[in-house]
């Protein structure tokens, strides 16, 4: 069982007056998640890096952790990343 770990930056949008999740962009590194992140949230309402561990064999998700969030999130954001 190999785990792959991967860092993504997850942009949000505002639609019909509700943030939604919008684009999902990966990053090589966590710095440049956060970095990324922290740049787009200048045109977004809000971003958040993420970092999230995997079975690079199943896909079966070990954890997903939030490293940084900018602007504005949905509250139930850090929920849903456990549920998933």
């Amino acid at each position: 069982m190999a785990m792959k770990t991967t860092f993504m930056v997850q942009t949000f949008a505002i639609k019909r007056k509700r943030l939604v999740p919008g684009d999902c962009e990966r990053s090589p590194t966590e710095s440049g998640a956060l970095k990324k992140a922290e740049a787009m949230a200048a045109r977004m309402p809000g971003t958040a890096a993420i970092k999230v561990v995997a079975d690079d064999e199943t896909g079966e998700l070990e954890a997903a952790t939030i490293l940084g969030q900018f602007g504005e999130i949905p509250e139930d954001f850090a929920e849903s990343l456990q549920a998933a």
